[in-house]
């Protein structure tokens, strides 16, 4: 009885807890801290509004990138009427110093958080003027650079998760064995990538090969579109890209081939294909991270977390009567989404038809195992490494050729997902 008792107790005082959160600092959504106990100054009155304003290195029109920004702006907004935001986009593109956009977002919109979209916006950019905007939180997206500290944060979603998953969808419907990747700059935010999409491949195809062919830039459409033929030409039949346009999905459109989408629900969100071409895609909600942000900044935490990672396992908690998905009351960081489908439903119907069905009951379970952390690629499967590396002076050297550089299951830290995969996978074909 007196264990009861003690139990009430404790759960009228966590109810107390929450409404009074509630009252100063505005909605709450529950999440466990990646580190430590916080230290809190004076929350941000409720009646005050929180501005974001974002360095945006490209263009939120046409974009699976900057435009999904926005959208989880928009989303923010319709969510919370404390929130607004302001952005600058072309940045990078357009050869500006993002330095000078931030230090406008903060004087003339007076944005609380200053968000670099590409890594470029935010190194060294924020770490310079940081101090002179001490009560800003300056917020950079990571490509390979993960230096940071005091009111400068890094983040990034762990979008490899989807990927592995949607590695699993394309080993199952490739029928050529070639499978495509347009992909941007070498960095490791497409190391990442690339390993966690190639290790769902090989888990379902073994036989399957990956080709990869360097953009070399995140947004260039005629390149993107040059690149995404050629490995039409290698005879991919399942082509995907890690870059920002719509040139790789038109190619494999035109070219009677599927298409694995990434970032955004390109079918749903922008109508730039149909599932006729898109077997898959992975929406990135970016809006959880910047929840997390939000309600970290407004509750007045003041030392908060310098390297933020969500994955499949953070949500925020959505109205059901929401006009993006209707019904749905979570929101992962990320998830498999085409056409405004999720899950399991989210691969093409007529994808779908190709796919054995233990592969869709092994996709299906391991989602809900990623939802629930139970379960993670990077820590299940070796690393070993191919026929690319690059030494990132100071922080990773080159690796060689086989090298196992984690063994099957075993942790890898954060650090080392974001700034230190520095190669290919074994085995992934490097098409120059």
């Amino acid at each position: 009885m007196r264990g009861e008792v003690r139990g009430i107790a404790v759960a009228t005082a966590v109810i107390i807890a929450v409404i009074i959160t509630a009252l100063i600092v505005g909605p709450v959504v529950y999440f466990a801290k990646p580190t430590g106990e916080k230290i809190v100054e004076k929350p941000v009155p409720v009646a005050e509004n929180t501005i974001m304003g974002f360095v945006m290195g490209g263009y939120t029109a046409g974009s699976t990138w900057d435009g999904r920004y926005k959208i989880a702006a928009d989303r923010l907004k319709w969510l919370y009427p404390w929130f607004d935001y302001y952005y600058d986009e072309g940045v990078v593109l357009e050869g500006r110093d993002p330095a000078a956009s931030a230090r406008d977002l903060i004087t003339t919109k007076k944005a609380n958080l200053v968000v670099g979209s590409w890594e470029p916006c935010a190194v060294p950019a924020f770490e310079t003027i940081k101090k002179d905007y001490p009560n800003v939180w300056f917020l950079g997206n990571i490509g390979s650079d993960i230096s940071r500290g005091g009111n400068h944060l890094r983040f990034f979603p762990r979008q490899y998760q989807a990927m592995y998953l949607e590695g699993l969808v394309a080993g199952a419907i490739t029928r050529t064995n070639k499978i495509g990747i347009a992909v941007g700059p070498a960095c490791v935010q497409n190391w990442r990538r690339m390993a966690a999409f190639y290790l769902g491949i090989k888990e379902v195809n073994p036989n399957a090969t990956l080709y990869v062919k360097y953009v070399g830039e995140w947004y260039n459409p005629p390149v993107e579109r040059e690149v995404s033929l050629a490995l039409v030409d290698l005879g991919c039949d399942v082509l995907t890209n890690y870059t920002d346009s719509t040139a790789p999905v038109e190619v494999a459109e035109e070219k009677g081939i599927w298409f694995v989408g990434k970032d955004s629900d390109i079918v749903g969100m922008y109508g730039w294909s149909t599932t006729n071409t898109v077997a898959v895609s992975f929406d990135t909600r970016w809006e959880v991270i910047w929840d997390y942000f939000l309600k970290e900044y407004r509750a007045g935490v003041k030392a908060p977390d310098t390297l933020v990672f969500l994955g499949m396992d953070r949500h925020i908690a959505i109205p059901a009567n929401n006009p993006w998905l209707p019904g749905q009351t979570i929101l992962p960081t990320v998830d498999l989404q085409n056409d405004n489908k999720i899950g399991i439903d989210a691969i093409s119907p007529k994808a779908r038809a190709l796919i054995p069905e233990n592969v869709l009951r092994l996709i299906e379970q391991r989602r809900k195992q990623m939802m629930l952390g139970q379960w993670d690629p990077f820590f299940e499967y070796e690393l070993v490494a191919g026929q690319e590396s690059v030494e990132i002076p100071g922080v990773a050297p080159a690796r060689t050729p086989g090298e196992v550089v984690k063994p099957a299951r075993t942790a890898v830290s954060d650090e080392f997902l974001l700034g230190q995969l520095n190669f290919m996978l074994q085995g992934i074909v490097l098409v120059k």
